[in-house]
């Protein structure tokens, strides 16, 4: 069953890092790749390929008189909560109140209206004190549930399907090493989403920042004049910056500055920045705004007191899918067949879809029943996760070749 596979792959550790260069991030995620390696060639598919990088491959032939399909999910977890020991709890028939995930803490509906969608429903939370890793072990069940599907009932008609499961896409590495000879297909989905009637081809344009400060220290009874203080420096640049283009201000089409993270002393100081915005030129002119700041601390302190670091992540694949909109047409059908409402949505934030799209493989994406990712209030819909297979199977069953 869809919920036990869920279950099975949050049991598993697989929080990516972005303090390392190693790929995959964090060694745990080879243990999930393992399980998932095994899962694959026990359902009877060909090619099952783990390979050095940490990523799944496999193959399920199908009619060619259909187009290849590929199907996508990462296996690693945000760290921005905890993924270790995850205590999964199971709500059927939601009643619409607070839920109590532990003596100190409630995922209330003031906070999270999105819960009133859910009343009658089941669902899976946490304890409080993890994420529950939907994003995007949902994403892999529900790909899982689509593959036993087929294999077990050969009269449904579908063509040819890759399946990539793959590490790291939390710190956009999620295709730094994809093969794309292992994933020929006409076009492709992610499973990274949260409602099932929600499809992405828009995202954000994204790049990161990285501040050193290199601050002065000297004794305090004795700094006048000559301490730099880099932590005060790093509250400096903060204030600086545009403080209603952060996440908790802006939602749709805005662009935002998210600070990741803040660490250091008197002597040095190190700051994590993420710039969104799903305009390209918008997101050129943040970039721009950091680099004026840190010319300013510059020359106010008369040396490079900021060295700042600005690296490009991904693209908005919207204007890729100009001309193109087969698999988005493909996905409005399939939706109208079993029962749901389209609906196309900006991603504010990324996918491996993306990548993928400007590497020449067209992914949007598609919901997996999850909602409030990348922190202890997550939970995972079971109904709007049978929905999403119920969706994948109808598109694999649309896709025949003009």
């Amino acid at each position: 069953m869809l919920i036990d596979k869920l279950l099975d792959y949050v049991s598993y550790e697989t929080t990516s890092s972005e303090e390392s260069d190693a790929s995959p991030s964090t060694p745990c995620q080879w243990d999930l790749a393992k399980h998932l390696k095994e899962e694959l060639e026990k359902s009877g598919l060909q090619d099952v390929v783990l390979d050095e990088h940490c990523y799944v491959y496999g193959y399920l032939p199908g009619d060619e008189s259909y187009l290849t399909i590929g199907l996508n999910a990462h296996m690693d977890t945000s760290e921005q909560a905890s993924g270790k020991d995850v205590k999964p709890r199971i709500i059927e028939n939601y009643d619409g109140s607070d839920i109590v995930l532990n003596d100190e803490l409630k995922t209330t509906v003031e906070r999270f209206p999105n819960l009133k969608d859910y009343i009658g429903k089941t669902l899976v939370v946490t304890d409080g004190t993890t994420l529950l890793g939907a994003d995007d072990k949902a994403g892999i069940a529900c790909i899982m549930e689509v593959l036993e599907t087929l294999v077990k009932d050969p009269s449904i008609k579908h063509g040819p399907i890759r399946v990539c499961f793959s590490p790291d896409e939390e710190i956009g590495r999620g295709t730094q090493y994809f093969d794309y000879d292992r994933f020929k297909v006409d076009f492709a989905y992610t499973l990274d989403g949260d409602k099932p009637d929600y499809i992405e081809y828009e995202n954000f344009n994204a790049a990161s920042a990285v501040i050193s400060i290199n601050g002065i220290s000297v004794h305090p009874g004795s700094a006048k004049d000559k301490m730099v203080n880099a932590l005060q420096v790093a509250h400096e640049f903060h204030a600086m910056t545009d403080p209603e283009a952060r996440p908790e201000k802006t939602e749709g089409y805005e662009g935002f500055n998210l600070l990741m993270g803040l660490e250091g002393e008197v002597g040095h100081a190190r700051m994590q920045y993420i710039l969104r915005n799903h305009d390209f030129d918008l997101l050129q002119k943040q970039k721009k705004d950091f680099e004026t700041i840190a010319e300013f601390l510059n020359t106010k302190y008369g040396y490079e007191v900021v060295d700042l670091q600005l690296k490009d992540s991904y693209r908005n694949m919207k204007e890729k899918f100009i001309g193109h909109e087969e698999p988005i047409e493909l996905v409005k059908k399939a939706m109208d067949n079993v029962g749901l409402h389209f609906e196309a949505k900006a991603i504010r934030g990324g996918t491996d879809g993306a990548s993928l799209t400007w590497h020449g493989v067209l992914c949007p994406n598609l919901g997996t029943g999850g909602q409030n990712f990348h922190g202890v209030h997550e939970f995972w819909c079971k109904e709007d996760g049978e929905k999403v297979v119920k969706l994948v199977l109808e598109i694999l069953k649309l896709a025949k070749k003009a």
